[in-house]
């Protein structure tokens, strides 16, 4: 919790998040506060149509249960859809309902799959990108190298 003081700063009032709140607060985004207490589910939304809209996914779901967050992935360079998003719900049942209900319907044109969203890997951790033969090989390579044609000259 010091952490978000930190980050919001240190004159807020953090206690009033209800909706009948006036307190602005959106420099703190709802899955923060509901990923730390593991309350949230987290739907992957395949199949989408590359002209549906953030809003109109999360319309398509709010019939289900609360819809925290819905954002389809696009494109860095061309701002366009890459076809599939993420549905945040506030609770689990919501999840797998809409989950159960949403699977194989149709939304703006095209037949969707949904599922439970994977956890994110990292591609920085495990092996690196080979540039090359290790430090420790090449140094004896070149040691190898040299001991060799200096030998070679001797001769």
């Amino acid at each position: 919790m010091a952490a978000i003081r930190k980050i919001v700063g240190r004159n807020r009032n953090l206690t009033s998040f209800n909706s009948n709140s006036n307190s602005n607060c959106s420099l703190i985004p709802p899955t923060l506060f509901i990923s730390c207490r593991g309350i949230a589910s987290k739907l992957f939304v395949g199949g989408l149509s590359f002209y549906t809209s953030n809003k109109g996914l999360s319309d398509a779901f709010s019939q289900y249960g609360q819809v925290v967050e819905a954002n389809i992935v696009v494109d860095r360079v061309s701002d366009k859809s890459k076809g599939f998003g993420f549905v945040t719900f506030a609770s689990h049942d919501e999840a797998e309902k809409a989950l159960s209900e949403m699977n194989g319907k149709t939304l703006d044109g095209r037949v969707i799959i949904v599922d439970y969203a994977k956890p994110k890997t990292s591609f920085r951790s495990g092996m690196p990108i080979a540039r090359g033969p290790p430090e420790s090989i090449a140094d004896r390579v070149k040691v190898n190298f040299f001991d060799e044609e200096s030998k070679t000259q001797k001769s």
